[in-house]
């Protein structure tokens, strides 16, 4: 039982934090679809980032910094550009894919897997079985509950909620709605940067060609399933990972009764069925007045 815990934490974690990242976005009227491409940047450069520094604390300091950097490229694309939020979170997609097979083949000459000599730290052996997951694992509850309390508890909460529904009402009071995108996209950005490197360095040690693997459009499809709350969303994507943990589980048991490639679709088919149920019984995450208002201008 422990291990399909583990296997859930370890595969739910990297999850939860960019489905948050995804959620802050959406609070402030921006339909973020460069989840994936922001994620697999801070994998990669956690990675290389311990390979070039040996230290992780370093290297994470710069996956964040790059992390949020592509985050500010994508507000200012949609924000000053005045381009459709949707085509450019798919660019900065591809960005991001493509760049990071760019920077690992002009350093090491191919696009073979890199790994790193240690990963993100563990919590050792006085937590049992659990000592194999990383610090991300546990602060993971605390981050949720934090961004509930700032989200829904404090003004900066409020002023974002109204920059997101209601940006022309917002200015009315003072706020303004293209600081605030900046501000949430660039909390995602960090969010982003430590999803991908619990994804990259908290079990595996190693840096792959698009190993993200989806996981960016899965959170996305979390926002809309936990109708862009705080809680709601990190639940649904957990239930991705579950279903992903089911999957292994299956394989496992099943063998060659299964077919392989059915057992592996589980958590898209889950993705799927999340967003349609979504739809059905709560009506999801409704597109904010802020996103027109980023199509009109």
């Amino acid at each position: 039982m422990n291990d399909v815990i583990i296997a859930i934490l370890r595969s739910g974690t990297p999850l939860v934090y960019v489905t948050l990242a995804g959620m802050i976005a959406q609070r402030a009227g921006v339909w973020n679809l460069g989840l994936e491409g922001i994620m697999i940047i801070g994998s990669c450069a956690i990675i290389l980032g311990i390979m070039l520094t040996n230290s992780f604390w370093l290297a994470m300091l710069i996956a964040i910094v790059l992390c949020v950097l592509a985050s500010v490229l994508l507000w200012f694309v949609i924000d000053r550009l005045k381009a459709n939020p949707i085509i450019a979170g798919l660019g900065l997609t591809g960005l991001g894919i493509g760049g990071t097979a760019l920077a690992v083949e002009s350093i090491f000459g191919s696009q073979a897997t890199v790994s790193a000599p240690f990963g993100a730290p563990k919590l050792g052996p006085a937590f049992g079985d659990y000592g194999v997951l990383s610090v991300f694992v546990p602060s993971m509850p605390f981050v949720v509950l934090g961004l509930w309390v700032l989200l829904r508890r404090t003004r900066f909460g409020l002023r974002l909620a109204a920059c997101g529904e209601h940006p022309f009402a917002a200015r009315s009071i003072g706020a303004n709605p293209s600081r605030m995108r900046l501000i949430a996209l660039c909390i995602g950005g960090v969010l982003c940067a430590v999803g991908g490197a619990e994804l990259a360095a908290g079990s595996l040690q190693f840096f792959a060609q698009g190993m993200t693997s989806g996981r960016g459009f899965m959170a996305f499809a979390a926002v809309i399933f936990g109708a862009a709350h705080p809680i709601g969303s990190s639940f649904a994507a957990l239930f991705f990972a579950v279903v992903g943990a089911i999957g292994i589980r299956a394989q496992l048991t099943f063998g060659d009764k299964v077919p392989q490639d059915l057992l592996q679709a589980l958590p898209y088919l889950a993705t799927i069925l999340g967003v349609w149920l979504s739809g059905k019984l709560r009506g999801g995450a409704k597109a904010a007045t802020g996103f027109a208002e980023l199509k009109d201008q």
